[in-house]
């Protein structure tokens, strides 16, 4: 099992995951982060910690959030490993919980 950032980080991008993560998992893009699943430990770590609420477990992802999983693991072998914490963009407060955002995503 592994953890998947789902539609809500696009645009928000918070990195308070990055840095409770033990194994380096996640991969930061223009506008959005991801969980590499080859690396992921299932630790539970970053859950909690993401302020968007945009980490789920592979188990409780909704059908409609399902294909996270696959853009997780796709972005992940192309975008470089995070480890540390950055800022949020300025407008991240503003994009939390916008519906519809995968089109926003910047590859």
């Amino acid at each position: 099992m592994t953890f998947v950032v789902v539609e809500n980080c696009i645009k928000c991008k918070y990195t308070d995951c990055v840095e409770v993560c033990p194994v380096d998992c996640f991969h930061e893009g223009p506008n959005y982060l991801v969980i590499d699943p080859d690396e992921c430990i299932d630790c539970t770590l970053c859950e909690p910690e993401c302020p968007a609420e945009a980490i789920l477990s592979e188990d409780d992802l909704p059908e409609d959030q399902m294909h996270f999983l696959e853009l997780n693991a796709e972005l992940s072998r192309e975008w470089p490993v995070i480890t540390e914490h950055k800022e949020p963009p300025a407008d991240a407060e503003d994009w939390d919980g916008k519906p519809n955002k995968l089109e926003l995503l910047e590859r």
